[in-house]
């Protein structure tokens, strides 16, 4: 038996990889989601930002609205916050405890004419961050 009868024998032998076709689809894919991420993780972090310092403003920074409002606004310096400021807040109480609150939209441009709308909310309360 020699190996030509061998191959014929089993047919054609097939080519394993992928194809230039599929690669530029995986390219588009993995493009698409790292422009996501880079324009969602910034946003991101400072909405965990804002949560640290309204956390941070609630356990030490004063009893009264504008007391509040002027420590988020010293903080926000600090932590170079641009999306709110103390006049964006809510401030009540519950009892004895001072609960901080915010809201705001962030609107990113993914590519013209897509945008992406992130709804951000969060709340302190004495020892936690909702």
């Amino acid at each position: 038996m020699t190996v030509e009868s061998r191959d014929t024998q089993h047919g054609p032998r097939q080519q394993d990889g992928m194809t230039i076709v599929g690669l530029l689809v995986w390219a588009i894919v993995i493009g698409m989601l790292a422009l996501f991420a880079a324009r969602i993780v910034p946003t991101t972090i400072e909405y965990y930002t804002i949560v640290k310092a309204i956390h941070k403003v609630s356990a030490t920074g004063g009893s009264t609205v504008p007391q509040v409002r002027a420590a988020f606004d010293r903080q926000k310096e600090i932590d170079r916050i641009t999306s709110i400021s103390g006049k964006d807040l809510s401030v009540t109480k519950e009892g004895e405890e001072v609960v901080i609150g915010f809201a705001y939209d962030s609107e990113i441009e993914l590519f013209k004419p897509v945008y992406l709308l992130i709804k951000y909310e969060a709340r302190s309360k004495a020892g936690k961050a909702y």
